[in-house]
């Protein structure tokens, strides 16, 4: 792919750059932690203003670009800590739509994800799944023409605050998988929200005899689990994009704390034994972004395996980078950086969900090595 940035993307960058650090300060997003799902609407329409809802989604119904826009405001995401549910909104829910939904479907959700007036997860995971994208119990009964779905999904991304969820069900006449869209407010849905170890928002839901329409089947019946796959491959992209801001961040707020911390009358930035530390940091991160460029290139690719080794490669290298970069730069803080008020601490958590979520650094790692083996055999 190429590395250099178009102008509308790096005009993009810019103007998200600009926004964030004017709306989105440290002690405003400390301000957003104690609301009740760490979600404004004021900033979330600020964010469709600038046209970053609809980067990666169609443009004849207001989108723009493709991966290499969703890694840009992945990034930034990462870089400034945004809890807003970009990713599940825009990323899943709205790829979902994008690739599998009907005509119908699209022209009525995608204008409102992008102008910011609709919100949406993928209700996929269930208890006991760990990363495996088929173990699904839920069911989806046909009964006079309509579905009726039963069963539970845990740890829906950004679950308490969607309005829509794309959810994934056995469907007993296809003999697989298919999605259906179902509203939050649909009855027969009892929820349990609850916010994760970075501050974000979650949800569990339960379906008893939840009654959808045909005509909010997503795509095709059956096919629901490469559908699923192929947008876990898009949000391990957009993952490894947000981990890279997040490190790149965390790596300059270590070097600025050495270079204010004094010690023996002068800034303990300048002891060697540190600045090879920063070096290693700074080592990972830089490597860090090479295997996100990987996963941006390849989250598109239609050969399944070959999307699949190179995004499994570039989450386990980030996940282990991700995880050192954020041990280090506690450590380089002292007890100060395990504390609610420097911004390390909330780096270091949400770099600790990103490389759980969609499967950890080993999960990943032993994909890469079943697929080399299968190849060597």
């Amino acid at each position: 792919m190429d590395f250099e940035l178009s102008e509308d993307q790096t005009v993009l960058r810019d103007s998200l750059q600009r926004l964030l650090a004017h709306e989105y300060s440290f002690d405003r997003r400390r301000r957003f932690l104690d609301t009740p799902h760490g979600h404004d609407t004021a900033f979330w329409k600020l964010l469709a203003g600038q046209g970053v809802l609809g980067a990666g989604l169609p443009e004849e119904h207001g989108g723009l670009g493709g991966p290499t826009e969703t890694m840009i405001v992945m990034e930034e995401i990462g870089r400034s800590l945004v809890l807003e549910p970009y990713m599940s909104t825009v990323v899943t829910f709205g790829g979902l739509l994008r690739d599998h939904g009907s005509e119908a479907q699209r022209a009525a959700l995608l204008p409102t994800i992008i102008g910011g007036e609709c919100r949406g997860a993928l209700a996929h995971h269930e208890a006991g799944a760990r990363y495996d994208l088929g173990h699904v119990g839920c069911t989806a009964r046909r009964n006079h023409g309509s579905y009726v779905l039963n069963g539970s999904k845990t740890v829906i991304q950004d679950g308490a605050v969607a309005d829509w969820l794309v959810v994934s069900a056995r469907d007993e006449d296809a003999g697989g998988l298919s999605l259906f869209l179902v509203g939050a407010a649909t009855a027969g849905l009892r929820w349990t929200r609850y916010r994760t170890h970075d501050g974000r928002s979650a949800a569990d839901v339960t379906f008893a005899d939840a009654r959808i329409a045909d005509s909010d089947r997503l795509g095709a019946p059956g096919t629901g689990l490469q559908a699923v796959e192929q947008a876990v491959d898009l949000a391990i992209a957009a993952l490894c994009a947000e981990a890279v801001g997040a490190m790149e961040a965390l790596q300059e707020a270590t070097l600025q704390y050495l270079k204010t911390r004094r010690q023996f009358g002068q800034a303990i930035g300048r002891f060697q034994v540190l600045q090879h530390r920063m070096a290693d940091l700074f080592l990972m991160s830089t490597q860090a972004r090479s295997m996100s460029f990987l996963a941006t290139g390849r989250c598109r690719e239609p050969d399944g395996r070959q999307r699949r080794r190179a995004l499994s490669a570039a989450k386990a290298y980030i996940g282990r980078a991700a995880r050192f970069v954020g041990q280090q730069a506690v450590q380089l803080h002292g007890g100060m950086g395990m504390t609610a008020e420097l911004s390390v601490s909330h780096y270091f958590k949400r770099l600790t969900l990103i490389n759980t979520t969609w499967g950890d650094a080993d999960h990943h790692t032993g994909i890469v090595g079943d697929l080399l083996l299968d190849e060597a055999q």
